[in-house]
């Protein structure tokens, strides 16, 4: 089990103020060691090195999974295809208000939707759900009312079986997240869903309790959101959403600093591993950008196609 981890030898908290813009926290930081000065920075610094590290991986992404591939889909889910990349974009275009970043995402969605007809699946990680879903929503932002509305249709057509399971990959919770997605983004009332409630304090304190675990026992060593430390940061990311506490801002401001400053080099090393499609949203490095980019505004962060 140890080989799975690094030993986390990171401080357990530095003091961390979001409006900070001062370069005082640096202060003390050994000029050996990059990771601690990361630590150490100002919170607006570091964000800017992660808004220029984040555009510069969504970069990669691209080039990958869609140029090197002549534009061409095979895998077309959120969770190890192409609409990953999309999802990608659309977060870069949220945080730089750039409109190429929503005309590319729009592309590739296009080609998503050729890609996973008949493929049956109706979830919004791995089914045409989040191909409409998506497409839908970025259809709105680009002022194309009649594709929002082709997608919004396409999207009520989705026929669930009655053998469907209930989990989030590829069963009823993953298309109901769909339909709150759209209802977020385009209007309540836009497809009929069920509400669901976050739990009880009793559930919170298993949450924090199983958080400390995960601190504590070290790194994975992998990248991604799924079973890797990007999906890790995600979870003090929700705590410090929930409780308001410093303490788990600064451990998802940890293992992103730990990210951008060793990731690339350990992958291109063989001491990381990259996962099986390393440039996916779940699995390789476009989860990886994604978190940089809800880093900078960690408050209103959202772990992809889970938290709304």
């Amino acid at each position: 089990m140890a080989d799975r981890f690094f030993p986390n030898e990171m401080p357990d908290f530095i003091s961390i103020s979001i409006s900070e813009t001062s370069h005082s926290e640096s202060a003390g930081a050994p000029e050996s060691d990059s990771l601690t000065k990361l630590l150490h920075l100002p919170y607006k610094t570091l964000s800017q090195f992660l808004m220029k590290s984040a555009l510069d991986l969504k970069d990669t992404v691209v080039k990958e999974t869609w140029v090197a591939k002549r534009k061409r889909v095979s895998d077309y889910t959120l969770y190890t295809g192409a609409l990953g990349t999309a999802f990608l974009l659309f977060k870069a275009y949220q945080v730089t208000k750039d409109d190429a970043h929503l005309h590319l995402c729009s592309e590739i969605i296009n080609s998503c939707d050729y890609a996973s007809r008949d493929s049956g699946r109706v979830t919004f990680i791995c089914g045409q759900a989040g191909v409409y879903a998506l497409g839908a929503v970025v259809a709105k932002h680009n002022g194309d009312e009649r594709l929002c509305h082709q997608y919004v249709t396409q999207f009520k057509e989705i026929k669930l079986s009655k053998d469907l399971p209930d989990e989030l990959l590829y069963g009823r919770a993953g298309f109901l997240w769909a339909c709150s997605f759209l209802n977020k983004n385009l209007g309540e009332g836009t497809i009929s869903s069920t509400r669901m409630v976050f739990g009880s304090e009793e559930f919170l304190q298993a949450a924090i309790d199983a958080a400390e675990v995960v601190w504590n026992r070290g790194l994975l060593k992998r990248v991604g959101i799924c079973h890797g430390i990007s999906g890790n940061a995600y979870v003090f990311l929700s705590l410090y959403q929930l409780t308001g506490k410093l303490e788990f801002l600064y451990r998802a401001k940890a293992f992103t600093c730990f990210l951008h400053d060793r990731a690339q080099c350990l992958i291109s090393e063989g001491i990381m591993h990259g996962g099986d499609r390393p440039y996916s949203m779940f699995e390789g490095i476009g989860g990886m950008a994604y978190l940089f980019l809800d880093m900078i505004e960690p408050y209103h962060a959202r772990f992809p196609a889970f938290q709304l």
